[in-house]
């Protein structure tokens, strides 16, 4: 079987090749300018990949919200991907699956306070949030390293540590979207879901593998979870924070593009003795009736004690489904998830090179500059890069 699989992949590598041609024209032509890259006056982080499947961009990008928003005016801007409507939207409290997709909902749900907006055309997206908040100091960049019509100040490239993109192959033979040249073009690498007891010899040995310029820096980041929720009807977000209660048999509901690593993280945070049952969904799956009736019935076969764990993503998803059950509602939690440093000085560096680039090129510095520099600026200019050696 095995075999058969390997053969399969082989005979994909001529259309792998003709992909890549294609993507290699798509880059060139912003390389040498026949295709323009916007600048934009505001500061622009850019977060995604160069790979199909998670590498855990929303942790990520919940990462950069908690560093910045209590010292800056922010905005997360994403394509709003399987949402109902098209253009650009700035959600609110009254926004819904439908209206925005389940990561920007999520996102909004969780940092009521900064501005959430979707727009498949991140230059007039950038540009909307831009005109309509003259507070504004930074737009987050949601899954948009592809999206090369903006030049962000920074570009953040995750990278999964199971399935790291130098032993990779293009579309459709292997799970990159791009050529690995792509990854020049990060200022940042993040090596991200890497394993708790990673050894000195392991960061050195993966170090040396990307083969990263001088001006690019790599980090590692883990995954860490928080206390679980249960959820309610109609929010994704915690009414209140309670410890699992014991179940000796539990289901893993999962709708995300790696859910085999999130069996195996939450078997440190639940009874050694319980069992786990996963029920796995595509990335982005939305629930239909069909679907909900396979979630019941997969849960009411458990035996007692029981219980439904599933992702703060999913979540969204749930709630707008219609059908779950009583029994499925009473013992359904979220499992909150976080990304950490794996090593505390990295986690400073970061931090400070990604304050050090808002605070240099927010409003923070052109009212310390005068009012004159105020006037000088277009929307037009490049921002100020954190990069000490351009690209090649």
């Amino acid at each position: 079987m095995e075999g058969d699989f390997i053969k399969i992949k082989e005979s994909l590598l001529p259309l792998s090749w003709l992909y890549g041609c294609a993507v290699g024209l798509r880059n060139l032509c912003f390389d040498i300018g026949l295709l323009k890259s916007r600048s934009f006056h505001v500061p622009v982080i850019s977060v995604g990949n160069i790979t199909v499947g998670g590498t855990g961009k929303t942790p990520h990008v919940e990462y950069l919200v908690r560093l910045l928003k209590e010292r800056f005016h922010l905005a997360v801007l994403s394509r709003g991907y399987k949402r109902k409507t098209n253009g650009y939207l700035l959600a609110d409290e009254h926004s819904t699956l439908r209206d925005i997709g389940d990561e920007p909902l999520q996102m909004k749900q969780k940092f009521p306070d900064i501005s959430v907006a979707v727009d498949k055309k991140r230059v007039r997206g950038i540009q909307r949030l831009a005109d309509s908040n003259s507070q504004l100091d930074v737009v987050l960049l949601d899954d948009a390293f592809q999206h090369r019509y903006v030049k962000p100040g920074i570009n953040i490239l995750l990278v999964d540590y199971h399935r790291l993109i130098i032993y990779d192959k293009l579309l459709p033979a292997g799970r990159l979207r791009e050529p690995l040249k792509g990854k020049d073009r990060a200022d940042l690498v993040i090596i991200t879901k890497c394993p708790k007891d990673l050894k000195p010899m392991e960061f050195r040995v993966i170090r040396k593998a990307m083969n990263l310029y001088p001006y690019q820096h790599l980090y590692f980041t883990t995954l860490d979870y928080d206390q679980p929720y249960p959820i309610t009807a109609g929010s994704s977000t915690p009414s209140s924070t309670v410890a699992l209660p014991p179940a000796s048999h539990i289901l893993l509901l999962t709708g995300i593009a790696s859910p085999r690593q999130m069996e195996e993280d939450i078997k440190s945070i639940i009874d050694k003795d319980s069992t786990i049952t996963p029920l796995t969904f595509s990335d982005h799956h939305n629930f239909s009736r069909k679907d909900v009736d396979r979630i019941n019935n997969s849960f009411a076969s458990l035996p007692h004690p029981r219980l439904i764990i599933t992702t703060e993503k999913d979540a969204t998803r749930l709630n707008a489904a219609k059908g779950l059950s009583d029994d499925v509602r009473q013992h359904l939690f979220v499992l909150p998830v976080r990304i950490s440093f794996m090593q505390p000085e990295q986690e400073e560096k970061f931090n400070a090179f990604i304050t050090g680039y808002v605070m240099k090129n927010s409003r923070h510095s052109i009212l310390a500059g005068g009012k004159e520099q105020m006037k000088t600026r277009t929307s037009s200019s490049a921002p100020d890069s954190p990069r000490t050696i351009s690209f090649k």
